[in-house]
């Protein structure tokens, strides 16, 4: 089959043998693969991964329980033991033998098959197109933020940052009744949130001191945007970390402990408002997608998600 592989040097479209299927496990057709971030930084060396990218993806039930074959389907993506302590505390996402899609130890979905546990699909509600449903895994990890910590009518939130996972983010908190301020870089995508009533600021117009928001959102992946989320955030407010900070900045944190502030980093999240949210249309995110790539161009599509301006890329598979 055809598969985008990284052999931890140069990402490439290469004949790779298809997936075999085993006990606990479906072989998946995929339709379409989202490219993210992550899957770029991944290419440039980070999680030190080799193997066929991709961890977004919506795709058809080919071999597994027959209760499954011909599903359409997404999947969680942190293939757990279900052995250990924190898988039987629920905690799956943070087992210490997980494999991780496209991340660590397990082949990814930039590929015409994927091998998934059957416990981490999903099926895709009817109409839900599968242009939405390659959005459940990035849309899940927004709503985790809702898991963590509570969300009350017209709280005040400031979500920092505007690529896809932030206007991700300031639409789920505002979709809980929240009062959101989006804050970012690129005005043609801020304007993407006009029309679900979200305010939005240009960040050289931020004055984060003044904003005193109750919860705010760190959604840039850069240490300026944490030291912007200290200053924005009331004392006993809450920071939300939603990016790795790859540069591993100098920050100080003297704001943290003068104001009592509560840190909590986020990463996946649950499926199921996710894809409840695609359904009811509460959620917009086909107005995200910048372009659709054939499989047999997914090097570029991955050297294009380095492109300013660049939301999310689809590849056909």
């Amino acid at each position: 089959m055809q598969a985008l592989f990284f052999d931890g040097r140069t990402p490439r479209l290469t004949d790779r043998p298809p997936p075999e299927p085993a006990d606990g496990m479906a072989i998946v057709r995929v339709e379409l693969a989202g490219v993210c971030n992550t899957d770029l930084e991944i290419a440039r060396g980070y999680m030190d991964f080799e193997g066929i990218l991709g961890h977004e993806f919506v795709g058809l039930v080919e071999e597994g329980p027959a209760s499954w074959h011909g599903a359409r389907v997404v999947g969680e993506i942190n293939f757990a033991c279900g052995r250990c302590e924190a898988c039987a505390a629920g905690l799956g996402r943070h087992c210490a033998a997980r494999r991780v899609m496209g991340i660590l130890a397990a082949d990814g979905a930039f590929a015409e098959r994927v091998a998934v546990p059957v416990a981490n699909l999903h099926r895709v509600p009817d109409g839900v197109t599968s242009e939405c449903a390659v959005f459940a895994e990035p849309l899940a990890a927004a709503f985790e933020i809702l898991e963590q910590v509570p969300v009350e009518a017209d709280q005040h939130c400031v979500v920092l940052g505007d690529g896809k996972l932030g206007l991700l983010v300031a639409q789920v908190l505002a979709d809980a009744g929240a009062k959101v301020l989006a804050v970012g870089r690129h005005a043609d995508k801020l304007a993407l949130l006009s029309g679900r009533e979200i305010e939005t600021c240009p960040v050289d117009d931020f004055r984060a001191e003044s904003a005193q928001a109750d919860l705010v959102v760190e959604a840039t992946g850069s240490g300026a945007g944490l030291e912007l989320a200290l200053a924005a955030t009331r004392p006993r407010g809450t920071v939300i970390l939603k990016s790795t900070v790859a540069e591993r900045p100098a920050v100080d944190l003297a704001p943290v402990v003068i104001h009592e502030i509560q840190v909590l980093g986020s990463r996946c999240g649950p499926f199921e408002p996710a894809l409840a949210a695609l359904r009811d249309d509460r959620i917009d995110v086909t107005s995200l997608v910048t372009d659709t790539y054939p499989l047999s161009r997914a090097p570029a599509a991955l050297e294009a998600t380095a492109t300013p301006g660049t939301l999310k890329l689809l590849l056909t598979c």
